[in-house]
């Protein structure tokens, strides 16, 4: 396996805090890797920093052998990377079906000119993204609330929204933070079916989660991070069975 990103020597820091320090790690193509750590360890900021929401203070983010440190988060998902939100949020006024078109890809409704008067390979653009849509839909089992707005949906099925739109972006990898959160224990074996399905179909996945038994059911490697740095990686019997680990989520001996 071949690593389709790689992060070297990444460190940030808001006025003067140190929040991500000299942090290397890659992610092989095709896996599900994990990335755990205690509250605070960095891993939202990290998630943050590769998507080009915060710029990094020194290092270097490749995708798929491409320099991307620096750039805007639209270019970072143009190059295939997306990642989803903790919080699942919406635009209130807007359907489930209106929600995922917005993230389709070369929307011809971007362009000024297709916007106000329209062609016809714009119409067929607009086809063939509401096709995806029913598409993704049915897969993730949301075909019956395409026409509601997202705001009353439950907190499960939000993020199988934003599952939804991450696909929209075609993407090559997906960075998911904590996809459970908030998720009635119902929904967590389906959210985790489609994360499998969703690696099987090609996509690679990061995914950050505090349930340790969903980590050790879907992910391999997983990589730890601690107070901003990596801290180690592997297997999850061989994390879990660390003593830095262990002192990292519980705190060192006296």
């Amino acid at each position: 396996m071949t690593a389709l990103l790689e992060v070297i020597g990444l460190s940030l820091g808001f006025h003067g805090v140190a929040v991500l320090r000299d942090v290397d790690l890659a992610v092989e193509r095709g896996s599900i890797t994990g990335l755990i750590g205690p509250n605070g360890a960095g891993k939202s900021s990290l998630f943050n920093t590769l998507t080009g929401l915060y710029r990094a203070n020194a290092g270097q983010v490749r995708l798929a052998g491409t320099d991307i440190t620096g750039l805007s988060p639209d270019r970072i998902v143009a190059r295939g990377m997306v990642r989803t939100f903790q919080l699942a949020r919406g635009f209130p006024e807007l359907t489930v079906f209106q929600h995922l078109m917005l993230y389709g890809r070369d929307q011809p409704g971007e362009r000024l000119a297709a916007a106000i008067f329209g062609s016809g390979s714009a119409r067929r653009r607009e086809a063939d993204l509401a096709e995806r849509v029913f598409e993704i839909a049915r897969r993730l089992r949301l075909d019956h609330v395409l026409d509601n707005a997202v705001t009353a949906l439950s907190g499960g099925q939000k993020k199988l929204v934003e599952i939804g739109r991450a696909l929209m972006a075609e993407p090559q990898i997906i960075l998911f933070d904590e996809p459970m959160a908030g998720v009635n224990p119902s929904l967590t074996d389906e959210i985790a079916s489609h994360l499998v399905d969703l690696n099987r179909s090609g996509i690679t996945l990061l995914l950050i989660e505090h349930d340790m038994a969903l980590i050790k059911r879907l992910c391999d490697p997983v990589i730890v991070l601690a107070e901003g740095t990596k801290l180690t990686e592997g297997s999850f019997g061989d994390v879990a069975a660390d003593i830095r680990v262990q002192e990292a989520y519980l705190g060192k001996r006296q």
